[in-house]
């Protein structure tokens, strides 16, 4: 098979991930805003499949690179490729981290959340959604606007921190609800770091440029 048909092939099982991931993702958030366990499960359930297309993408990744040796633009294709897709992964992994949350928020006395969940939620699946649409239309500018959107999401969870200590010292009886959003609460802050990742692949796959570290 030539190269550019096994590098569209690639191309388009990187973009069925993405289309799992970010639906995991957002299934997470609603159950989060449901106490819904069951979709909570579904979420953890799902990612069985998320994992075995990151590790075929993989494979096929390594396959094109012993068999064609690929160099220039092919080769940064891959590369990015290869990197996206473990980005991708991380994202779904920490979506079923929050699923999880869920699952152990229900199994406690009602506790309200300590921080603008829904504000933080909406503002990482913005990102979520412009970077993986910055990568599907490899646009370099949406690709910045990501980057420069994981500032705020940062300081959101840096607030977060210091509004569930003052509510531990309020009402030290739900400390273990209130620990649950604190960790959820760096779990979307993580997947805002991944999905900046992303956005700097994209910028390295549309431009060559290595800007991580420099936005």
């Amino acid at each position: 098979m030539h190269i550019a048909r096994e590098i569209e092939n690639l191309k388009k099982r990187l973009l069925a991930l993405s289309a799992m991931v970010e639906e995991s993702f957002e299934r997470s958030v609603l159950a989060l805003n449901r106490m819904d366990g069951t979709l909570a499960r579904q979420v953890i359930g799902g990612d069985v499949v998320v994992d075995q297309t990151e590790v075929d993408i993989e494979e096929e990744c390594l396959k094109v690179l012993a068999l064609h040796q690929p160099v220039a633009n092919d080769l940064r294709f891959i590369v990015s490729i290869l990197k996206i897709n473990n980005d991708l992964e991380r994202i779904a992994d920490l979506a079923v981290n929050i699923a999880e949350r869920v699952i152990d928020l229900q199994q406690m006395e009602r506790t309200p959340p300590p921080f603008d969940f829904v504000t933080m939620s909406a503002k990482v699946h913005d990102m979520v959604k412009k970077g993986l649409d910055s990568l599907v239309n490899l646009d370099p500018h949406l690709a910045r606007e990501v980057i420069s959107l994981d500032d705020e999401v940062d300081q959101m969870h840096h607030e977060t921190y210091g509004l569930v200590i003052e509510q531990i010292k309020q009402h030290p009886d739900r400390i273990h609800g209130l620990i649950c959003y604190l960790v959820i609460s760096r779990y979307l802050e993580r997947i805002a770091d991944q999905t900046t990742n992303i956005a700097e692949d994209t910028l390295y796959l549309v431009e060559g440029k290595i800007v991580r570290h420099q936005l």
